[in-house]
């Protein structure tokens, strides 16, 4: 995320600020620029009002840039579901904003924000349409799902983000020149993902799943393993940017980054490989860890990044650049 001011008084402000704290100027986010600007008179969203969208529309439309891709959200009677809707769509507004800025195409996805509390919510992609249950939105309710689960991390962006890669992998990835490789790094997604995801939900956590493996879920199936590692390259480049914006550098290294010859080889063929990110990245979420600690809260970065998460990382890292697909010799474990 970018850091941003007020375009009268030059005051801190965010990209969901639609007035200035100091000088009251009314503002709005510009998607086309990525800059919070003085709000015209009437170009404003028109879910303003109801949910807080701070964006500007563009010429002819009614709603933003964002909101147009919102399919179907809760019934405006219900005042919590509404108030949970709206703050998803901040979250939704944030992964949005990072599409644009990382040039990544999302004008044909849709997203359907239910609440489980008027019906049943499955969580999940499906040609296009991303589903979320804007319950989760609610901490209370989303941190007993995260429990339940078994999970150190659960957020909503971090759904949407996860979302996201699977409807980049049905853009990007499937029926291109990527796909031999993707199934050299990830696997084979023809292996029949329902019964892969009765198995992982009926199995004991794999042992050693942390050396190949972001998280636990990404175990499930090669969909599920590539959609949880583009979510956590969205969360590292979302997390480095706003470090940058506002001057936050921490210096360190860390040797895991020498354990992968591969990794080392196309770093020096290729500038902008994956492993200046993580040589950024790493030392930060330390310094994160301890500072939540010093707080007597959790770590912040709940994560091990291994050797061969980092080269899948570096893998998606590629495909966002647009740079050409790897051979899947070149990929294969």
């Amino acid at each position: 995320m970018r850091s941003f001011s007020c375009p009268t008084c030059s005051q801190l402000v965010f990209m969901d600020n639609d007035q200035c704290l100091r000088c009251g100027t009314p503002l709005a986010f510009d998607a086309s620029t990525l800059t919070v600007v003085a709000a015209p008179a009437d170009g404003r969203c028109a879910n303003h009002q109801m949910i807080g969208c701070s964006w500007l529309v563009e010429e002819g439309q009614e709603l933003c840039r964002s909101c147009r891709l919102t399919r179907t959200h809760p019934p405006t009677s219900d005042a919590q579901a509404m108030e949970e809707w709206a703050t998803a769509e901040v979250a939704k507004r944030q992964l949005v904003a990072q599409m644009i800025d990382l040039d990544l195409d999302v004008s044909g996805v849709t997203f359907d924000l239910i609440s489980s509390a008027h019906e049943p919510v499955t969580t999940g992609h499906a040609d296009g349409v991303i589903t979320l249950d804007v319950r989760e939105s609610d901490d209370v309710n989303r941190v007993k799902v995260r429990e339940r689960m078994g999970e150190a991390y659960r957020t909503m962006l971090g759904h949407f983000r996860h979302e996201i890669g699977h409807f980049l992998w049905m853009t990007m990835v499937d029926g291109t020149e990527w796909i031999d490789s993707c199934r050299a790094v990830f696997g084979d997604e023809r292996a029949d993902y329902g019964e892969a995801l009765q198995v992982h939900y009926d199995s004991p956590d794999p042992q050693g799943w942390e050396e190949s493996y972001v998280s636990v879920y990404a175990t499930a199936h090669p969909w599920e393993d590539f959609a949880e590692t583009l979510a956590h390259y969205l969360h590292i480049r979302g997390t480095l940017q706003t470090a940058a914006a506002f001057g936050l550098a921490v210096d360190g290294s860390h040797p895991v980054l020498d354990a992968t010859p591969e990794a080392a080889e196309q770093a020096v063929e290729d500038e902008q490989g994956i492993r200046p990110l993580i040589d950024e990245w790493l030392p930060l979420t330390y310094a994160l860890n301890a500072v939540n600690r010093s707080m007597g809260a959790k770590p912040l970065y709940p994560f091990v990044l291994a050797p061969t998460v980092i080269d899948k990382l570096g893998w998606v890292h590629r495909l966002v650049l647009g740079l050409p697909a790897p051979s899947p010799a070149s990929t294969s474990a």
